[in-house]
């Protein structure tokens, strides 16, 4: 960083309007010399600590009919492990070392980390083989599938409609067989949403309990990672592994650990009781043929010996309207201004991150996608008004929607509800107008954000088919009860069973 001149401290207390004028000499020698400090941190961090990226084989995909791929790799680092022989894909969004990494961007379009990303030293320990990375939307700010300046990612089950995001490509390669297992992130439902959509399952641990450094942020308070996997008992085995506190990571309590996710899938022995959530299924855009496939899956649950009740908690239809005011203004603060990773927390930066993108957002903001552009624009405005006041009542309102679903949850075992009110829709046209683009990125959400609010546990699995495409059944549990309620999905699964292999792979 080059020490500024006199015109350039000048230029800046004019712009700051700090009343600085007689004593402007000062201030100038006053700045550079504090400013030499960053030229002694630099120094020391390149000879100290910094990471040094590890060199790897990677390929531009070839054969990619969904458009899912983003980058193909072939890495292992043992043979042996409790993933052993599973191929598994990289959410785009995560770090592999010397592979590079777009989170769908063009603002990050040619940057390579130099450092794993814990989830993925994890994988690789646990004998996992990195199959590649898979494409997702443009700095994750999509639940569908259109975004990515990859190009879009196409169902498998219908190659003219979305596959869900942010993670994209992670749940179509699973639903496609091309993986075993994929990585995802979960802001707003990223990881449910694109696994309702494809017909696999998709898990959004509890807030903190698998580790996102190494993960490019959106907002500290709501970013988590999962797994994507055809059955629950595959998700069970990947978040066995990547599970547990990492030391590096805020987000984490002091000492949070995993447990053997798998083991704990049949240690039911009696029936679950179920709350129904009947705000779930009175969204605005709620498609009675999605509430319908939802119904008839929970009466084969109550067939099956499991009691099921509806439920009424009203907080649930508050929780995207909290959700937007902590993912935009909170997004803004973090993602754009404060270039990812934002300051005053302390854990596992990524410098170079940090720098490449927020040097080339800023050389062209216009090659955000439509989506973040909506977030940079609603944001500034409320930051500059409100003066982040309106974010912080939203973050105070955690409690009470949080403590909603919590007394429900003191009555029932899990809580379910359609994980989404509609179908796949059609991938926006190439020249689709933005109001287009936009609506069909955003108008899937409102069952799964409010849980990225509250950190609660919550996991889809499919419950069916409605004209033939994919509908989710969202299981909920309370928070850190991942186990329990990987055991109401597993025992769910065993009764409603797979979904038949999508025709389009």
């Amino acid at each position: 960083m080059e020490l500024p001149s006199r015109r350039a401290v000048e230029d800046l207390a004019n712009e700051l309007k700090l009343g600085i004028t007689d004593d402007l000499d000062f201030y100038h020698a006053a700045a550079n010399g504090l400013l030499g400090s960053w030229a002694v941190v630099d120094g020391l961090y390149e000879r100290e600590v910094a990471p040094r990226a590890p060199e790897r084989d990677w390929s531009e995909p070839t054969d990619n009919p969904l458009g899912a791929w983003y980058v193909r790799t072939h890495l292992r680092r043992t043979e042996s492990g409790p993933l052993a022989g599973r191929r598994v894909a990289i959410k785009d969004n995560v770090a592999v070392a010397g592979v590079p990494m777009m989170n769908g961007s063009e603002t990050v379009r040619g940057f390579v980390p130099r450092t794993d990303a814990t989830v993925v030293t994890r994988l690789l320990d646990a004998g996992a083989t990195i199959a590649g990375k898979s494409v997702c939307e443009d700095l994750c700010f999509s639940g569908a599938s259109h975004t990515a300046k990859s190009g879009p990612v196409r169902s498998p089950w219908d190659p003219s409609r979305t596959a869900g995001g942010s993670s994209s490509g992670s749940a179509a390669l699973v639903a496609a067989g091309e993986v075993d297992l994929a990585l995802g992130g979960d802001q707003g439902g990223s990881i449910r949403i694109p696994s309702a959509f494809c017909g696999v399952v998709g898990h959004k641990p509890t807030f903190g309990l698998v580790p996102y450094t190494g993960g490019f942020p959106i907002e500290q308070t709501i970013d988590h990672l999962g797994p994507i996997a055809p059955t629950v008992a595959d998700a069970a085995a990947m978040l066995t592994v990547i599970a547990g506190a990492d030391g590096l990571d805020p987000r984490q309590p002091t000492g949070v650990t995993g447990t053997d996710y798998v083991a704990a899938l049949c240690e039911f022995d009696r029936g679950l009781r179920i709350g129904v959530v009947t705000e779930g299924f009175e969204q605005a855009n709620s498609d009675p043929g999605v509430n319908a496939v939802v119904r008839a899956a929970i009466e084969r649950l109550t067939a099956a010996g499991h009691l099921a009740e509806d439920v009424s908690i009203p907080w649930h239809k508050h929780g995207a309207a909290i959700w937007d005011v902590i993912s935009v203004e909170g997004a803004t603060w973090q993602m754009v201004d404060g270039n990812a990773y934002g300051l005053n927390w302390k854990g596992a930066y990524d410098p170079d991150l940090m720098a490449f993108y927020g040097e080339r957002w800023r050389q062209n903001p216009a090659a955000f996608s439509e989506t973040v552009k909506l977030v940079a624009l609603g944001g500034t405005y409320a930051l500059r008004n409100g003066y982040g006041a309106s974010y912080g009542k939203a973050r105070n309102l955690e409690s009470v929607l949080a403590a909603a679903y919590d007394t429900a949850l003191d009555q029932y075992d899990v809580l379910v509800m359609p994980t989404l009110p509609i179908t796949a829709s059609l991938i926006p046209a190439a020249d689709a107008s933005a109001e287009e683009i936009v609506t069909r990125a955003l108008e899937m959400v409102t069952n799964t954000a409010p849980f990225n609010v509250t950190g609660h546990p919550a996991c889809t699995i499919p419950a069916g088919l409605s004209e033939g495409l994919p509908v989710g059944l969202m299981v909920i549990a309370k928070r850190f009860s991942d186990a329990s309620l990987l055991q109401a999905a597993h025992a769910f699964e065993q009764t409603l069973g797979m979904l038949p292999r999508p025709q389009h792979t």
